[in-house]
């Protein structure tokens, strides 16, 4: 059993429904290799949902990561992932996981702040990471589903994303 305490977190000014969700570029990691890759150039292609997460590692991570395979969202629309990881640890988790998602490496935490979802940890001066948050964008990347965790450790509702993901997909 894991022994963690549950913390709210601050609110944030995060990407909403009805936005648009802005484009950016970074390392997008599969299981063979990475090249950059903008968000754009996914939601050209059809509907994108957009997972940030804690880095590879970290429990939530693997939980986020087991759920959305399980579940096999992925057949709808593209599913991926971005977190402060790098490449390589990207690598490693799409294996260890047998994941068939793609994952943005983005060390800087740049991109979750753009979208409003950075979490600066707590004692550690200039380092952050992404809270757990999911947007289902359409091919023009307006958000047509937003969740952000309000809580650490909190999860998507998988169920309510999953119906979201169905409803644009069809």
């Amino acid at each position: 059993m894991v022994d963690f305490e549950v913390v709210s977190l601050p609110e944030t000014d995060h990407v909403a429904e009805g936005d648009r969700a802005p484009d950016f570029t970074r390392p997008l990691v599969n299981a063979e290799f990475w090249a950059d890759a903008a968000l754009s150039d996914l939601t050209d292609e059809g509907p994108v949902c957009l997972v940030f997460y804690p880095m590879d590692g970290a429990f939530p991570a693997t939980y986020i990561w087991n759920e959305l395979r399980d579940r096999d969202l992925g057949e709808h629309l593209t599913v991926v992932g971005v977190s402060i990881s790098t490449p390589y640890e990207h690598k490693r988790l799409i294996e260890e996981r047998d994941m068939a998602f793609d994952l943005f490496s983005d060390p800087a935490n740049e991109v979750a702040r753009t979208y409003g979802v950075a979490h600066d940890l707590d004692g550690m001066a200039g380092v952050s990471e992404p809270r757990p948050a999911t947007f289902l964008l359409d091919e023009d990347r307006t958000v047509r589903y937003a969740w952000v965790a309000e809580e650490w450790p909190d999860f998507p509702p998988y169920d309510d994303l999953e119906r979201e993901i169905r409803a644009l997909a069809d």
